[in-house]
C-alpha cells in the first residue's frame, strides 16, 4: 500500500504544483508549500484519519521521506484552515472526484460496484 500511496501523492503533488502556480504568501516562503499541504490533507482523508494528532504522528513515521518538514498540530491546523479554498479547488479538479480509484498503472478508474450495492440504493 505504501507504494500506491507514494505514487498517488507524487502524482497529486505534481498536478497541484502545476495548478496552484503563483505565490500565495508575501515575505518569507513557508517551509511546507501549499501543494505539500494539500497532498497531506488528501492523504489524511484517504487513510481515514479524523484526528490531526494521530495523522501527523503517522505521517512523521511513514511519510517523512516525502515530506521532510511537518508542522506541529496547531501549525498544520492553522495552515489547513487558511488553505480550505485550495483544498476545495483541488478536490473539484480531481477526475470524477474519485480518489479511491487510483491504480498503480497511473490512471484513474471508477471503483466497481457489486450487485449488492445497487440493491441498497
Amino acid at each position: 500500500m505504501t507504494n500506491d500511496l507514494d505514487a498517488l501523492l507524487t502524482a497529486l503533488y505534481v498536478k497541484n504544483d502545476d495548478e496552484l502556480a503563483g505565490p500565495r504568501w508575501t515575505g518569507r516562503p513557508p517551509v511546507l508549500t501549499d501543494s505539500e499541504l494539500v497532498c497531506l490533507a488528501v492523504a489524511q482523508s484517504l487513510l481515514g484519519f479524523t484526528s490531526e494528532a494521530h495523522w501527523l504522528r503517522y505521517a512523521r513515521k511513514h511519510l517523512a521521506r516525502m515530506f521532510p518538514y511537518l508542522p506541529q498540530q496547531s501549525g498544520y491546523n492553522k495552515r489547513l484552515r487558511a488553505a480550505l479554498g485550495l483544498v476545495k479547488r483541488v478536490i473539484r479538479m480531481l477526475p470524477g472526484r474519485v480518489i479511491s480509484g487510483w491504480t498503480t498503472a497511473g490512471s484513474w478508474t471508477r471503483p466497481r460496484c457489486r450487485a449488492g450495492c445497487r440493491a441498497r440504493r
